[in-house]
């Protein structure tokens, strides 16, 4: 988040009908990944037990507060901004299983029925300590890259938990080259904010802001290190913010 041209007013005026500068959704699951992070074949069903999955929806699907349980939203097979929509797999009970989306609060699983998708690994994960100031990339288990990010700050922080990337962007203007739209929310907005709650990860034209804590909430990193998480971060992969 930047300012007055954080994400979080891209969002809101598309999301409102209103215009926003041009931008162009990339998809970073057909992207080739560097050799050392190369990509096992698609999953096939039954599902397997591999470390991280996630669900590409086929179909529009139900989201449920539990397996079988309540309705609490719907999910489509796009995101808002146009790409494949991508649920990172957290729980499996029989047919249902619980995933991470932007319909559902920070921390709250949904539940969605296992037909309709296709399962895909997600080869890295994003690990994000606010106290370090770091964003790393771990692949293999083991951490392939880290680098210093700017945090938000005092009365903005950065929520902590367990995220996904849902887009990837190229940025501009604010944003620097690039941008990952992940799907947590800000509880804490700016008084007086009313450009909406959606977090990110984004490149800076300011790069002393780096490594300090002064953002709205969203992280932002020197536009070499954006680059590469696009090449790395596909869609639906798990984003773990601690303090």
């Amino acid at each position: 988040m930047t300012g007055a041209y954080s994400l979080l007013a891209m969002l809101a005026a598309i999301g409102a009908g209103g215009q926003a500068p041009p931008q162009e959704v990339v998809r970073p699951v057909l992207t080739p990944l560097p050799p050392r992070l190369s990509v096992p074949a698609p999953v096939r069903t039954p599902l397997p037990e591999p470390e991280d999955l996630g669900a590409r929806l086929l179909a529009p699907a139900a989201l449920h507060a539990s397996p079988g349980g309540a309705l609490v939203g719907r999910v489509g097979t796009q995101t808002q901004f146009g790409s494949p929509q991508i649920l990172p797999v957290i729980h499996r009970e029989g047919e249902w299983l619980g995933v991470l989306a932007t319909e559902r609060p920070n921390g709250e699983v949904a539940w969605i029925r296992a037909s309709r998708l296709r399962f895909v690994r997600e080869p890295v994960r994003l690990r994000i300590s606010l106290s370090q100031r770091t964003l790393s990339v771990v692949g293999g288990g083991r951490t392939v890259r880290r680098f210093r990010v700017g945090i938000g700050g005092p009365s903005t922080p950065t929520p902590t938990g367990w995220f996904a990337v849902t887009d990837s962007l190229r940025g501009w203007g604010p944003y620097g080259c690039c941008i990952l739209a992940l799907s947590g929310h800000q509880p804490r907005l700016a008084q007086g904010w009313t450009g909406g709650d959606r977090l990110a990860i984004h490149g800076t034209p300011t790069p002393s802001t780096i490594g300090e804590a002064t953002s709205l909430g969203c992280l932002r990193a020197r536009d070499d290190d954006m680059r590469e998480l696009l090449r790395v971060a596909r869609l639906g992969t798990r984003v773990h913010i601690t303090t």
